[in-house]
């Protein structure tokens, strides 16, 4: 633990930065504890906490802005791709996207502070062909919210956190089994409870591949193109013969899908 903060002492601008360009470029790293810690060393007159804060922000807006470019020009496969390597990912595009038609450019204020939303927000404003400087103004904003945020933590609480420290420290190795373990905890929870729900709806799923071969068949099926407008308006395309609403509409228009027909819907 000593030998940690050290390094942070001698080279903690480089660690600030590229730590926090890792943890939002995707590396399953978290940023929190060193801005806490880089926090506390300028409250303790060891860091400048206004370089901090500019590298943190800035660390962060680079990495946005890569994000950012990558949706652009990749589209929506890119935030797909994105959601299928968290641990939601049956919500994760949804809920991105939901977020976005309600408050847009707004939502980039708080992203960083939501787990899952922080990595998909600026691919998205990429996908939507959200305005170069608006995006910028906004997500630049947002890292030097969530950056000021936890360094400003650690500045205001830098002797607790040094006590904090010291009795990790004294635990040596046990802290570093302890925290590994509740992290290991926590993903195999989020693991066994996708699968869980995946068992119980299973019996309802069919994969594309199927619901082709039915289609060649002649099965009598109606398709209900259920993507979010967003999705919608990126890729129009839609399967042949499918009737397309949104699940808010679903409600107010189920009238228009027959009951004596099997019902196959489709999202993202």
């Amino acid at each position: 633990m000593d030998d940690a903060l050290d390094v942070l002492v001698r080279y903690g601008y480089v660690v600030v930065f590229g730590w926090v360009f890792a943890e939002q470029i995707g590396l399953p790293i978290p940023a929190v504890p060193v801005l806490l810690a880089a926090g506390a060393l300028a409250g303790g007159g060891r860091l400048s906490l206004t370089l901090v804060l500019v590298l943190a922000a800035l660390a962060s807006l680079v990495s946005d802005t890569i994000w950012y470019w990558i949706g652009r020009t990749g589209g929506g496969r890119v935030l797909g791709w994105l959601c299928r390597i968290s641990l939601e990912p049956d919500s994760c595009v949804r809920r991105t996207e939901a977020v976005f038609a309600v408050h847009g450019a707004r939502a980039l204020l708080i992203a960083k502070f939501v787990p899952g939303f922080s990595t998909a927000a600026p691919p998205l404003a990429g996908v939507i062909r959200m305005s170069v400087p608006r995006f910028v103004v906004f997500t630049g904003l947002g890292g030097v919210i969530w950056a000021g945020a936890f360094v400003g933590l650690g500045w205001l609480f830098s002797a607790q956190l040094e006590a904090v420290v010291g009795y990790v420290a004294r635990l040596g190795t046990s802290a570093v089994a302890l925290l590994a373990a509740g992290l290991g905890a926590y993903v195999l929870w989020k693991y066994v409870a996708r699968h869980r729900f995946l068992r119980r709806i299973r019996i309802a799923r069919i994969t594309p591949e199927e619901l082709k071969a039915g289609l060649d068949a002649g099965e009598d099926l109606m398709i209900v193109d259920v993507r979010h407008p967003i999705d919608f308006d990126t890729e129009p395309a839609i399967i042949p013969g499918a009737l397309h609403m949104t699940t808010e509409e679903l409600e107010a228009r189920h009238h228009e899908i027959p009951r004596n027909r099997d019902i196959v819907l489709y999202c993202t």
